[in-house]
């Protein structure tokens, strides 16, 4: 098994951290994990009423490790995740606080648009 690679907090950098953010699925996973003291992968198989594939899941997780927002351990056949929020904090005060505030406003602002959505009619096959 190769071992997982966690960059020291001096190798985070702001671009790594807005990529890793800028898919909202990530995004999504990263404000849970936030919010919890730590979650498996296999907690997020389904975000935002979409079920997500284990392999697409794994890539997501890679991707926040590699930009330093979580630490992962091996916890036998599971994968336990955490934020690296004070170590983050600490390098780039208020940043991931202020892009999960954006992301939540953006959420917030979708569900609201999709209320208002009528929904569409089915087309009548002859």
């Amino acid at each position: 098994m190769r071992p997982l690679v966690h960059p020291s907090i001096e190798d985070i950098t702001v671009e790594g951290i807005l990529h890793a953010l800028s898919d909202p699925v990530r995004a999504a996973i990263y404000a849970e994990l936030a919010i919890c003291s730590g979650a498996t992968c296999s907690n997020f198989l389904k975000i935002s009423d979409r079920d997500i594939p284990k392999s697409t899941l794994s890539q997501h997780f890679r991707a926040l490790r590699d930009a330093g927002l979580i630490r992962s351990e091996r916890q036998g056949v599971e994968m336990r995740n955490s934020t690296r929020c004070v170590e983050v904090e600490q390098r780039f005060p208020g940043l991931v606080a202020t892009i999960m505030k954006a992301h939540q406003l953006q959420a917030m602002e979708r569900m609201r648009t999709d209320k208002r959505k009528p929904a569409a009619k089915k087309r009548q096959v002859s």
